[in-house]
């Protein structure tokens, strides 16, 4: 269907245009309250903004854009911020104040609550991740699963600000770069990192000759195989590694190993699943699993069982410098049970930081003050501001 035609005059600076997308973006009622306060008189309001699940405060990005409408609009706000960024927050309890003109504020709520809710969620989860597993590196690889390009820069700081509380908090690796350049300066790098995708096999032919391209084409850099495209993951990576013996003996080699759940690892099965981890950890699966934690354990797809047996196949043959990059639903969950076995991975690449369920990441904004005088919707009274309460 074609848009309807546009009579708007084009706005004519960048304060136009900022002006301009928060009129197509607002929520209309906000829009007639702006109005209505134009008519009859504006009055300061203080904000109170929270969320219903504990989070990690990742507020930069929303900061940013607030301090960019102010300057638009020739305003100021006042920011109280309850917590630094990176510290967790319960459930409920205010992220932060924000005062000003209401007239000024009243149409911007939309459009801050969107930069804030999930990337405190996301930081969350991604700080649980790299808690976790401290001893495991963590590549982001969220901009796929991304709405849009806003989207993704959100989820790589967010992801970086809950990173980073992890190494500070727990020690952890966290995580040491993400998939796309132009989000990679939120983890301190110029460029994104990854591995070859399925893409690159395929047009190789094979797992080998795609190595040998890789390897041509960047000469002298670290390398890490994508093994699961022929359904010969161990094969492969030995084929690789015989090919390649330098990179290995200089810690440059790793393999990734992204089996889909449609299929067991090259070597497994159920029965050899769980003889796998009776060699590593007898105790894995001899206490109470759930069918999910089962599935991380002994299932199809990247199982602990296929991590632990692709490392047993490595160390046999000599090649236990080569390094194993894990991908493929390696989300909080999938972390813990991992971590639980100690399953022998170097790296994590993943996107499932992401919440699973989108209602979790709602930010919620409610005015507790007009004027000074202290005054919310029945029920929101926790949101009030103590005098002297700790930030």
């Amino acid at each position: 269907m074609d848009s309807p035609p546009d009579d708007r005059e084009p706005p004519t600076d960048a304060a136009a245009r900022f002006e301009d997308q928060i009129t197509r973006w607002a929520d209309h009622y906000f829009l007639r309250t702006k109005q209505a306060v134009r008519r009859f008189g504006d009055t300061q309001v203080t904000y109170a903004i929270f969320m219903r699940r504990p989070v990690v405060f990742a507020p930069r990005i929303a900061l940013d854009w607030l301090a960019q409408a102010a300057r638009a609009r020739h305003t100021d706000f006042q920011i109280e911020p309850n917590f630094a960024e990176g510290q967790w927050v319960g459930a409920g309890e205010p992220l932060m104040y924000v005062t000003g003109s209401l007239e000024h504020l009243v149409d911007l709520e939309t459009l801050l609550l969107q930069k804030l809710g999930a990337c405190c969620v996301a930081a969350n989860n991604a700080y649980v991740m790299c808690a976790t597993l401290p001893k495991v590196a963590f590549l982001a690889m969220d901009a796929r699963h991304c709405a849009g390009t806003e989207m993704a820069d959100q989820m790589a700081y967010a992801c970086s600000v809950g990173s980073q509380a992890a190494r500070e908090q727990a020690g952890a690796k966290g995580f040491i770069g993400n998939a796309t350049k132009a989000t990679a300066h939120h983890f301190g790098n110029t460029d994104g990192m990854g591995t070859m995708p399925h893409a690159m096999i395929g047009y190789a032919g094979s797992t080998l000759r795609a190595a040998e391209m890789y390897a041509e084409t960047f000469p002298g850099e670290p390398m890490t195989v994508l093994a699961d495209y022929f359904g010969a993951e161990i094969t492969d990576a030995l084929a690789v590694c015989e090919r390649f013996p330098d990179l290995v003996a200089a810690d440059k080699l790793a393999f990734r190993l992204d089996t889909h759940g449609g299929r067991y690892m090259e070597g497994l099965d159920p029965q050899e699943s769980y003889a796998v981890l009776e060699r590593h950890v007898p105790l894995a699966v001899r206490r109470y699993r759930n069918e999910k934690e089962l599935r991380y354990l002994t299932g199809t797809g990247v199982s602990a069982a296929a991590i632990f047996l692709f490392r047993e196949r490595l160390d046999a043959a000599g090649y236990d410098k080569a390094r194993i990059v894990c991908s493929s639903g390696f989300d909080v969950e999938k972390c813990k049970v991992m971590a639980d076995v100690e399953a022998p991975i170097d790296v994590v690449g993943t996107g499932s930081y992401l919440p699973s369920n989108w209602s979790e990441t709602y930010a919620t904004a409610d005015i507790i003050a007009y004027d000074g005088k202290p005054r919310v919707k029945l029920g929101r009274e926790f949101l009030l501001q103590r005098p002297g309460k700790d930030k």
